[in-house]
Parts: C-alpha cells; structure tokens; sequence
C-alpha cells in the first residue's frame, strides 16, 4: 500500500499518462517513432530530487515532474504533455491508483473474514450472556456476536468490489473537458480524439466518465471514501465490542492475543491493555472524518472546477487507504488470535442467567394460560428485589421468590421453574445460523477469488 501512494508511483503513473498519449500521436503522424523510443527509454528514470529542485522554483509538481523528464529526454522531450491539462495526468493517474488500493484491501479484507469463518465455527456454540443496553439480557453464543461483524464486514466487502469496478477516470479531455485542444490536432489524421483516449485508458486499466470538466467529478471521491468510512464503522465497532468483553470489571470472556514478552504499561506490571482493539478504534475515528471533507470538496466544487481540493486530496485519499489497511491487518491479528474464557463465559451466565430466563419464563406462563401483563409485573418486582440482594452480596434469592409465589405455581411448578432458569441452552438458532454466515463467507469469498 505505501509502494502504491509513493511519490515515485505517482510520478511513473503520470509518465505512462504522457507516453500512452504521445503514442497515439505517434500513430497520427504527429511525432517520430524516434520520439517515442526516447520516451519509452526513460520512463522509470524517477528523478525526485531534481523534481524538487524544479518545483521549488516554478511551484508546480506536475510542471515541475515533465520538466524533469522532459530533460531526460533530448529527442522526445519537447513533445510531452501536447494537447493535455494537468488533471489529464494528475486524475487518471489517481484513479487508477485508488483502484490498485482497493484491490490490496480487498485481499486484506478477504483474510479478515475467512478468520471470523473460522472462529464463527469454533465457537458458534459457547453460550455468553448477551447484554443490551450495557445491561444483561438473554443468552446469545460468541460465534453469533463473531457472526454479527463478519456479515457487516461482508457487505463491505461486496461495497468496496462495486465501487472499485465504478471508478471512472477522468479521460483525456483537457482543459474544462471539451478535448477541443485534441480536435484540433487530430484533424485529418484518421485518429479520433475517442481513440487516443480509448487507447490511454486501457494502458490503465480506466473507463472514463462521459461528461467531465477540468476533473473527474468529485463526488466519486466522496462515495470512495463513504464506502472506507463504512468499513471504519464496522471495524470500529467489532474493536469497540472486544475492549468491553476483556474488561474483567465488564466481561472478560474474551481478549485480543498478548505476547509472551509484551508490556501493557510502563506503570501497572499486571495489564493486559487491549492496545490493538484501541488503535483500530483511533484510526476508525479519522478515516470517518475523511469523507466530511471529500463531501466539500464535492460540493465546493464551483463551476469548471476550483482548486481548493487539491491539498486535502493528496492527504487524505492515501491516508484513507493506509489506515484502513492497518485497520484490517490489526483485526486479523485479533480474529485470528482471539483468546476465549469459557469458564468466565459459564461464571457470568451462572451470575446473570436467572435475571436473563424471566423473559423465558414469562413466555411459558402466557403459554400455560396465565395473563401477560399480570404475570409480568410479579416477575419484574421478584427481580427487582432479587437484584438487590445479589448487588449486596447476598444469595441470589431468585428461584425461592419464583416457587413459593402461589400466582406463578398456578402455571408452573417448581421443578419446571427450575429448568426454564437454567439458560445454557436459551439461545434460540444462533448456533445454527451462525454457522450458515460462515458458510456463506466460504462460499462468497471463494466466488470472489476466482472472479
């Protein structure tokens, strides 16, 4: 990724843009095949140094880059750049570098899921106590919390594959897009300004936009840079969710891995700090905040085009993609080292269980006849009162308050009132369902590969 958002890579993009035109001329009649054997002999001769010397003076990279070719150039040098505006060059040469970067990430991202698959499979039955609004709720198993992420992380995947097949270059049109320069120049030849675009764009890999001014239209970097933040989101998320569940004080059932020689704090010998979970959370935070800027740069776009964008653009687009990377590569880290605490996961259902099945119980007191609404408040007051106790140390004394209640024993005996709380296995088809999300990661992932 940072061999594709290098300085180098940009400025050989921009000279395959300047060769694949001047080519096309060649075809026109228009400059010598001695020319173009020139241009061809030094197109990998990247000279940052001199570039910047250059564009120190002049105060214009792209200017300042030709030029450095140019001098490399002595027989084809002079007809760089003929016909062409900068954002011929700078555009296309970034579009095709965005497209290079979401099929890096895309790889990556497909490694991170076939991890979730994996750790989906192998714990799609371990029962952990399920929490809603930070509160404990019904019994859920951690291969379906795993499963929850992964199929987030799954329509990204397919997202960010659409958006990369979307990418449109801005073509060879130059200076507000009408290629009236390129008209000019081809006429009578038997070259179209078509064909010389045509013929540059595949040497990219690129289509073009039909209609552009003197850029590609801004907001394709705006939905570029959405569908990253999107993945931010989710990424975020999963991080965010697994510093709750290593919290000790909150969970502990699970942790990211921890090596044998890592320190988690120059103060407190005995942490554990989720470090990995935390950066993925900070970087998450800053990829989101790109697309507010790519949004203005859409927006603020006035007429034929402004150059207010051109700035933040150099910034934030390679940033965007590094950090996403790193994002991707600490979660795999994570999935696929993912440390798990069963006995905890048991200590937590054991602690919390009984509150969890009063929704279990209720249910089957409806079913055997009793009035929901009645039979609601006793248990809600029964668990109340039994939170209480528990909160002061106390025996939790739930189950007593359940079977000596002579309303609730209408419906219910107490042997039967002890099985409905033990919630083990109160978790529905998550097991099931959470394995068909791994299946459907295989399946998918696979489709994609061979696509």
């Amino acid at each position: 990724m940072r061999a594709v958002w290098s300085e180098a890579a940009r400025r050989r993009t921009w000279r395959r843009i300047w060769l694949a035109v001047a080519e096309v001329q060649a075809s026109a009649g228009l400059i010598t095949p001695a020319q173009i054997e020139d241009l061809r002999a030094h197109l990998d001769t990247i000279d940052l140094e001199r570039a910047a010397v250059l564009e120190a003076e002049i105060g214009h990279d792209v200017m300042a880059e030709l030029h450095a070719f140019a001098e490399q150039c002595p027989v084809g040098g002079g007809v760089l750049h003929w016909g062409l505006t900068s954002a011929d060059v700078q555009d296309n040469a970034d579009v095709a570098r965005q497209r290079a970067a979401l099929g890096l990430l895309l790889g990556r991202l497909r490694g991170v899921l076939l991890a979730f698959a994996q750790r989906i499979d192998a714990t799609a039955d371990l029962a952990v106590l399920g929490y809603t609004h930070l509160q404990p709720a019904e019994p859920t198993t951690l291969g379906y919390r795993l499963a929850i992420t992964a199929q987030d992380l799954l329509g990204h995947f397919e997202a960010l594959a659409r958006v990369r097949v979307q990418l449109r270059g801005k073509g060879i049109r130059g200076a507000v897009g009408t290629g009236a320069a390129f008209v000019e120049m081809l006429h009578g030849t038997g070259v179209t300004p078509e064909a010389l675009e045509a013929s540059v764009l595949h040497a990219l890999g690129l289509e073009a936009h039909p209609v552009v001014t003197q850029t590609y239209p801004r907001v394709q970097d705006y939905q570029l840079l959405s569908a990253l933040s999107a993945l931010a989101a989710s990424l975020h998320k999963f991080a965010f969710d697994l510093r709750l569940m290593q919290s000790p004080g909150l969970g502990g059932i699970a942790s990211e891995p921890f090596g044998e020689r890592q320190v988690g704090s120059t103060a407190m010998p005995f942490k554990r700090n989720p470090v990995k979970a935390e950066q993925v959370c900070s970087l998450a935070r800053l990829v989101a905040s790109y697309s507010g800027v790519a949004w203005h740069n859409a927006a603020d776009a006035l007429l034929e085009r402004t150059l207010d964008d051109s700035a933040n653009r150099r910034s934030v687009i390679p940033e965007a993609f590094l950090a996403t990377e790193q994002m991707l590569i600490s979660t795999e880290v994570i999935v696929s080292g993912l440390q798990v605490d069963e006995a905890r996961a048991a200590e937590l259902l054991e602690a919390h269980g009984p509150f969890a099945a009063t929704e279990r119980i209720l249910s089957a007191l409806v079913r055997a006849g009793a009035d929901r609404q009645e039979v609601h408040e006793r248990l809600r007051q029964h668990s109340l009162a039994a939170w209480e106790a528990v909160q002061a140390g106390k025996p939790n004394p739930l189950l007593n308050q359940l079977t000596t209640d002579t309303v609730l024993l209408r419906y219910a005996q107490p042997a039967r009132m002890r099985d409905l709380l033990d919630v083990r296995g109160y978790v529905g088809q998550a097991p099931e369902r959470a394995r068909t999300l791994a299946r459907t990661l295989r399946q998918r992932l696979g489709a994609a590969e061979s696509a």
